[in-house]
């Protein structure tokens, strides 16, 4: 079940908050673990099974964890056995087929492909579940010895597809107490409609450009489209993430949880690292804190510091997906962090900021070919003709057709992946407050939830009418 979708917004959403608040307070959880469950199932239910392995043996790691806390060799043995169980699970299910294959190649054997489903969410739910151990283990969290509470972090539908990763210690609290209030609850729902309008209105739009160039030979669309169709896919990836990650979190304030910012307009970065810090911050930090640093960080000298960067991002690009284009897309990124570390980032620190914006976003979107393409020959090609080196005409008549179709829409997502919205709504909601003018006051609130309104239903008419569904290209 999706958030864009009209079973979720008109049926289980509605029918989730009314359980949910005329309950009484212990049953709260309750609640809110079955409708994730339910919510999780409706796509496919033997994939519940595998959710609630991985809640079961996690639980028991917690609570051996704790138990072995002054024994070092069993402390050690439980650690090792959690991220090998979590690893191995993430693994058969995640990357079986890609081993196969690859080992058929290399080998030339001819092993059968185990063909195993690929559970949705199942790398971001194992995520959360090794966060909640390693939590436990450097006590930046207690244990949670209630089974079901546990089962709601780790299952928590807003959050449970697509992200962003929720630590344990962000909601640790918030799990055993929380509190709703109606300011939380409006701010939720403000925010929910704002990231379904990014999904619905701009990353769908976006998505139908960089589709359509995107399915067409690499070798036979001109280099405009070729350009035209990556800067879509740019803005399509990111009204999706970041709408979605919107959307999670407004839920989660509507039932009294606060998650922590997962998108910080990566888009006006001036350099690779800070991109990386403001786009899918949740993730970054998860392979910071529990990779990076584990591994030495940058405290072991230089070269132990590369091969630190070298190992995070690697696994950065295995973990988007099993294939070889995510593993390339991840090492390019590693690549340029190290180079920003060598020298690089003191060079872009002293052009100017324009220079540094447009290299890095130039990076950045070579980047997104490989993410993008289905594999390596195509991403090759389309590279040969965003850069006029395979003979294609730098622009046609298909060209002209997208400009004027779509121009204006891909302008509309350029403009609101900067700051210059939330600027603006700023300033009007600081002279809002500011103001002594009460009929001043009740009118902007007015013209507020008017827009909100107003974006619902656009949001609900794109729903009813589109088709589009980014989970076809990504299953997390």
């Amino acid at each position: 079940m999706l958030f864009s979708s009209s079973v979720f917004l008109f049926y289980f959403l509605p029918i989730v908050l009314g359980l949910y608040f005329v309950s009484p307070r212990f049953l709260k959880n309750f609640v809110l673990l079955a409708a994730s469950l339910f919510f999780y199932a409706w796509g496919e239910p033997r994939f519940v099974m595998i959710m609630l392995v991985s809640i079961l043996i996690n639980y028991m790691f917690g609570l051996w964890v704790d138990r072995y806390r002054h024994d070092a060799k069993r402390l050690k043995a439980t650690m090792v056995a959690m991220v090998l169980g979590n690893i191995g699970m993430l693994g058969v299910f995640k990357y079986a087929s890609f081993f196969v294959e690859n080992t058929n190649s290399l080998f030339g054997l001819n092993l059968n492909d185990p063909e195993i489903p690929l559970p949705i969410g199942i790398s971001f739910f194992t995520f959360q579940a090794m966060s909640y151990v390693i939590d436990v283990y450097r006590e930046d969290g207690k244990v949670q010895k209630n089974p079901l509470n546990l089962a709601l972090y780790i299952a928590l539908f807003p959050q449970l597809i697509a992200g962003p990763i929720v630590r344990y210690q962000t909601v640790a609290d918030e799990i055993n107490d929380r509190r709703e209030t109606l300011d939380d609850f409006v701010s939720g729902i403000q925010r929910f409609v704002i990231g379904l309008g990014k999904k619905m209105v701009l990353a769908n739009s976006c998505g139908y450009v960089a589709d359509q160039v995107f399915n067409s030979p690499a070798g036979e669309i001109s280099t405009t489209l070729a350009w035209i169709g990556i800067i879509a896919y740019s803005l399509q990836i990111y009204f999706d993430f970041s709408g979605y990650s919107d959307m999670a979190i407004g839920l989660g304030r509507m039932f009294g949880f606060h998650f922590l910012e997962n998108f910080n307009y990566p888009y006006i970065s001036k350099s690779v690292s800070e991109f990386w810090r403001r786009w899918h911050i949740s993730l970054g930090s998860w392979f910071r804190d529990y990779v990076y640093i584990p591994l030495g960080g940058n405290r072991s000298g230089p070269w132990k510091t590369y091969r630190n960067l070298a190992i995070v991002w690697t696994l950065t690009g295995v973990w988007h997906g099993a294939s070889w284009t995510f593993v390339a897309w991840g090492a390019y990124y590693g690549i340029f962090i190290m180079l920003e570390r060598a020298f690089l980032g003191k060079w872009l620190a002293r052009i100017p900021a324009a220079l540094a914006h447009l290299f890095t976003l130039f990076v950045v979107v070579i980047g997104w070919v490989f993410f993008r393409a289905d594999n390596f020959p195509y991403a090759i090609e389309y590279l040969q003709t965003m850069f006029a080196l395979n003979n294609t005409p730098l622009f046609d008549s298909t060209s002209q057709f997208y400009l004027m179709q779509y121009g204006a829409v891909l302008l509309i997502a350029m403009i609101a992946a900067t700051p210059i919205p939330k600027w603006l709504t700023m300033k009007v909601l600081k002279y809002e407050v500011e103001s002594t003018n009460v009929s001043y006051r009740i009118f902007t609130g007015l013209i507020r939830a008017a827009g909100i309104s107003l974006l619902f239903v656009i949001s609900i008419s794109f729903i009813v009418s589109s088709t589009f569904n980014p989970f076809i290209y990504f299953r997390f």
